[in-house]
């Protein structure tokens, strides 16, 4: 009896250790798989990251703030005013100073690519996240009675943008976000630069907190009472920013 036991034992201990070699075996085939395959993989990552959207014709096009060294996001704007997009282009961006900012760099780069000075409308603001960008033009917007409105950003901020825009703006305003090319994030191999990956990085850590923080927001819906209005939109007067996370 005691050696039939001890033979079942050996037999199941065998039937462990097979087991275990062939979960390895499978483990490693799949690693070796991902392996091969990363860089398609990565470069489907980074391609879905990002959105493009077009519109006939808008009321504005609006660029929004921290355009990068190049001035992409101002050269894909410049690009949409000569296909006859839109009659005006608003320059969105922070204030760096009482009485100059991003907004005016903006307005720089602009006329430098042949945007007429009279065709652009220099919108300075104190947002420190899309959120809050996204709730002042909210305000600028209403007051100047557009309901269609082209958003030009960096081509990994699109899907974000989108998100969060949708949310804060009002139904009644149709918006499309366009892609500009950045000189520092390339969707084909944004895995290769340091940059690149710390973009990709924020969008996507920044994109949970967008949906953590605005579920509740719809284009339909109030805003929750107890939030804090949208920051300012004019040099003078602005009301004081409530600390938020950066969204």
């Amino acid at each position: 009896m005691n050696r039939n036991v001890g033979h079942r034992g050996r037999h199941a201990e065998r039937g462990g250790i097979i087991s275990t070699l062939i979960s390895l075996l499978f483990l490693v085939v799949l690693c070796g798989a991902v392996y091969l395959a990363r860089r398609p993989i990565l470069r489907f990552a980074g391609e879905s990251w990002i959105v493009d959207e077009t519109l006939d014709r808008a009321d504005a096009i609006i660029v929004l703030s921290d355009d990068n060294f190049y001035a992409d996001r101002v050269t894909r704007a410049a690009e949409l005013m000569r296909d006859g997009k839109a009659p005006l282009v608003v320059a969105s961006g922070r204030r760096l100073r009482p009485y100059a900012g991003i907004a005016e760099l903006m307005q720089h780069d602009l006329i430098e690519r042949g945007v007429p000075k009279e065709k652009i409308i220099v919108f300075p603001h104190d947002a420190d996240s899309t959120r809050e960008e996204a709730e002042a033009l909210t305000n600028f917007v209403t007051e100047k009675k557009w309901t269609t409105v082209l958003l030009v950003t960096s081509n990994y901020h699109t899907r974000r943008v989108r998100y969060v825009f949708r949310k804060i703006f009002p139904a009644n305003v149709q918006l499309a976000v366009v892609s500009a090319r950045d000189g520092d994030f390339d969707p084909q191999q944004w895995w290769e630069k340091r940059k690149s990956l710390r973009y990709f990085a924020r969008e996507f850590f920044g994109m949970g907190v967008a949906i953590w923080e605005l579920h509740g927001y719809g284009p339909a819906t109030s805003h929750p009472k107890n939030e804090t209005k949208s920051p300012s939109q004019s040099v003078v007067g602005g009301p004081v920013l409530k600390p938020q996370l950066a969204v």
